[in-house]
C-alpha cells in the first residue's frame, strides 16, 4: 500500500480490536504500528470460535499496550488524519463501551465475556491505575 508511509498515523485493526497508531516500519505486506489509542476493545473468548463458550480456553483479551508495537497487515490499516487521543482515557472508554454492549444482550457468551472483562479491568487498574468506578 503506497499511500501509507513510515511516521504516518493510522487506524489499525488487530484481531478484534481497533487502534490508532503510528507506522514505525514497512515490512512489505505488513507494517509495524506503535499503538497510541484504543478505539475498540478486543472481544473476549476464543478468536477461532467467536461467540461460543464451550471452547478449550476462553481467553481474557487485553488491548494492546500504550506504545506497544504490533505487526499488522496493510490490508488492516487505514490512514488517520487526526492527532491521537489519550491512550488511558481511550482504554477506559473502550472497556466501558464493550461492557455496555455485553450488558445490552443476554446469553451465555455475553455473561462469560462480561466476567472475563471484569478480570481484565482488574489488571488494567493494577497496571495503569485506572479507576473504573
Amino acid at each position: 500500500m503506497s499511500e501509507i508511509e513510515v511516521g504516518q498515523m493510522v487506524r489499525a485493526f488487530y484481531k478484534t480490536g481497533a487502534y490508532i497508531g503510528q507506522i514505525t516500519e514497512n515490512k512489505g505486506s505488513h507494517a509495524v504500528v506503535q499503538i497510541k489509542e484504543v478505539r475498540k476493545h478486543p472481544k473476549q473468548g476464543d478468536l477461532h470460535h467467536p461467540n461460543e463458550t464451550e471452547v478449550p480456553l476462553f481467553h481474557e483479551r487485553k488491548a494492546l499496550s500504550f506504545n506497544e508495537r504490533a505487526n499488522i497487515p496493510f490490508t488492516m490499516i487505514k490512514p488517520f488524519d487526526e492527532a491521537p487521543g489519550d491512550y488511558f482515557s481511550s482504554l477506559k472508554d473502550s472497556v466501558s463501551a464493550l461492557e455496555q454492549e455485553l450488558e445490552s444482550k443476554s446469553g451465555a457468551y455475553e455473561e462469560k465475556s462480561y466476567k472475563a472483562l471484569q478480570e481484565v479491568k482488574k489488571e488494567y487498574a493494577l497496571m495503569y491505575s485506572i479507576d473504573f468506578n
